[in-house]
């Protein structure tokens, strides 16, 4: 798999607009590729969602249309951005805690497949208004398994979390299910850890849970149609060239699929991380009690991710050449630099303490890895700095009319 790593002659050659630079760019060629392939290596029987919330851009929606079975998303919002951008045939699976009335009417009217419900008071508002519309909504029930649950960047259950229905709780849920007549239990929902790096491990957790689920269906005399298990195939931000093991995953997890039920996944962070790059303009340096410091054209109002997870961003420093001012250009050499942004707030740092062999005012920091949880859950507008640009290379044959015009660069 590639990882977009632009060059200062391809970034100045594709950017239009003002000075300094600030701008995502996305290689839509690479990430049709990319996710092409990690659908092709899923049994026979399993789909491949994307979770919108990894990156809901309308051109990252088109590209990975044609390859995955559908869109999984956690708000209306993201209901709306799906049918914008690809239309009223794709498929659409939401889950999420905190469902209100309005949520529940929207996924009436936009023709959602199936809704995730996570406790015993969503069941019964999801039945009253799915009653009052003279409809009948099949859901699955998200199970918060009883834990721990090792090894994840993020742990969304096997925890006191505020996800799903406690693993104890289940019975009582299904019990209530019978006193709910627009619903129709599908199946069952674990979404238990996101970003893990343990391909053999997440696959064995995905075992247990299919057969908690299948254990469930026997005990309740229930019909189980599906079964989702969530997403949570990790990337590492420390080492760029690393990547799961999804041939190994699906190998390993083979043997526990039938035909009895349609397995789901929903990932997000895995199908949109390596296809971006923010790239911001170094506009000063600064050497401040013992540590240098690198001030960006950028940050974390545009990039939360590294401040979110505090990890160190991987990077390049990109040299350039042209130098408009008449005193001597600013530079330091062979030091620990850090990253930081034009926000108020010392907070506002990408990558603390990195080894550097040379930084200038004017060159730019790269920061690949880009493409999921950047854009997407960042505070835009604190301090009201202007928005970054958006460029988007590539224009893969497959390109979806609704988003895609034609002429796009590509750096390939």
């Amino acid at each position: 798999m590639t990882l977009l790593k632009p060059t200062a002659a391809q970034i100045d050659a594709v950017l239009t607009g003002g000075r300094p630079i600030c701008a995502f760019l996305h290689d839509l060629d690479a990430l049709n590729r990319h996710a092409r392939d990690i659908a092709g290596s899923l049994p026979p029987r399993v789909e491949l969602f994307y979770a919108v919330k990894a990156n809901n851009d309308s051109r990252i929606l088109g590209t990975l249309a044609p390859h995955v079975a559908g869109f999984e998303v956690a708000s209306s919002g993201e209901i709306l951005k799906v049918r914008e951008a690809v239309g009223a045939d794709a498929r659409i699976i939401m889950g999420g805690p905190a469902r209100t009335r309005e949520d529940i009417e929207l996924v009436l009217a936009q023709g959602v497949e199936r809704l995730h419900v996570e406790s015993l008071h969503a069941l019964r508002l999801v039945n009253a208004v799915a009653m009052q519309a003279g409809a009948v909504l099949p859901i699955l029930l998200r199970v918060n398994l009883a834990g721990p649950v090792p090894g994840a960047t993020l742990t969304m259950g096997g925890a006191a979390t505020q996800f799903g229905i406690a693993q104890p709780d289940i019975p009582e849920a299904l019990k209530l299910l019978r006193d709910c007549p627009a619903l129709r239990f599908e199946g069952f929902h674990f979404h238990t850890v996101s970003n893990n790096r343990d391909a053999a491990g997440h696959a064995a957790l995905c075992a247990m849970e299919l057969g908690l689920a299948r254990s469930w269906a026997t005990e309740h005399g229930l019909d189980l149609a599906v079964v989702n298990l969530g997403g949570g195939w990790g990337v590492d931000y420390g080492d760029p060239d690393w990547r799961f093991d999804v041939d190994g995953f699906a190998r390993a997890f083979a043997p526990h699929v039938g035909e009895d039920i349609r397995l789901q996944f929903e990932c997000g962070r895995i199908l949109t991380a390596y296809h971006a790059a923010y790239v911001c303009e170094i506009l000063d340096l600064k050497f401040v009690h013992g540590r240098t410091f690198a001030l960006l054209r950028g940050g974390t109002h545009h990039f939360r991710l590294p401040s979110s997870w505090g990890h160190n961003h991987p990077f390049l420093i990109l040299p350039r050449d042209a130098w408009p001012h008449p005193w001597p250009r600013p530079e330091c050499r062979d030091i620990n630099l850090t990253l930081a942004g034009e926000l108020c707030t010392p907070k506002d740092v990408l990558a603390r303490n990195v080894p550097v062999e040379r930084a200038r005012i004017g060159d730019l920091a790269c920061f690949l890895m880009a493409g999921a949880y950047g854009w997407d859950i960042s505070h835009h507008d604190f301090l009201c700095h202007p928005h970054p640009q958006h460029v988007y290379l590539g224009a893969y044959e497959h390109a979806n009319p609704r988003v895609f015009s034609t002429g796009s660069t590509s750096f390939s």
